[in-house]
């Protein structure tokens, strides 16, 4: 398991591609949830996260330049409701081979009023019925949905089935979503921290000196993500200062 940290992001593959878009290749890493994509600035058209372990599409922050996003072969089976508001720009979406099992999964994608292209093969909720026709119906911006494009008369059938009382009725027999089930690994990653870093917050809240260190820290604690490894250098400096200055009253 690898953390999507400052030091990775800062790290990784950032270049041109053949569209000349600016961008972000974090392929492979072993990812498990997605965290301080903040440190990007915002300054990529494109972001590679094909093949880690994402179960989840969140906890990302405002990206307004964002309009390509790559997710194959992640294990994603759930998307964050507000989607939409922190991508607006997002234009391409690629769910490949993920775990998007119901189809209300997907409902968070009608927030993307940009989005335009969209890719969900290999995903369970693409055997249900009607699979095609309720994203077309959810999602209205899509052009080409699993590299087919949308033709008219899909939409025109999409509506028809979807929309009214008797499109509500369907919609209410078919329409499910997953429920939010996490394994234990993805668990403890989540809620928190590596018992280590606990740890090593927890000596720093009681060797800091002042109110807002003890805050910051505290806050860190319970939110269960550590920014980079450099959270406690504050800290750290302010002990060692007290340490000094407390030595030097002593001779």
């Amino acid at each position: 398991m690898v953390r999507l940290t400052v030091e990775l992001i800062s790290d990784s593959l950032q270049y041109l591609n053949t569209v000349r878009d600016r961008e972000l290749s974090l392929r492979a890493c072993k990812i498990p949830v997605l965290e301080n994509l903040g440190v990007t600035k915002d300054q990529f058209d494109t972001i590679d996260l094909t093949d880690n372990d994402i179960r989840k599409l969140e906890n990302i922050p405002l990206l307004k330049r964002l309009s390509t996003l790559l997710m194959h072969n992640n294990r994603v089976q759930q998307i964050m409701p507000n989607i939409g508001e922190v991508l607006p720009s997002l234009r391409t979406l690629a769910l490949t081979n993920n775990n998007l099992c119901e189809l209300g999964d997907i409902d968070p994608l009608s927030t993307c009023k940009k989005l335009e292209y969209l890719t969900l093969i290999g995903n369970p909720l693409t055997h249900k019925p009607q699979y095609r026709s309720y994203v077309i119906y959810k999602v209205p911006s899509v052009r080409v949905l699993d590299f087919k494009r949308i033709r008219l008369a899909e939409r025109q059938q999409a509506n028809r089935l979807f929309k009214g009382e008797k499109g509500k009725k369907l919609r209410d027999e078919v329409v499910k979503k997953s429920k939010n089930i996490l394994d234990d690994e993805e668990e403890r990653h989540l809620e928190n921290l590596l018992e280590e870093d606990a740890k090593k917050i927890e000596g720093a809240i009681s060797s800091a000196s002042t109110l807002a260190d003890v805050e910051r820290l505290q806050a860190i604690l319970q939110s269960g993500q550590i920014p980079n490894h450099d959270w406690n250098r504050g800290v750290i400096g302010n002990v060692v200062a007290n340490e000094s200055n407390e030595n030097f009253e002593n001779k």
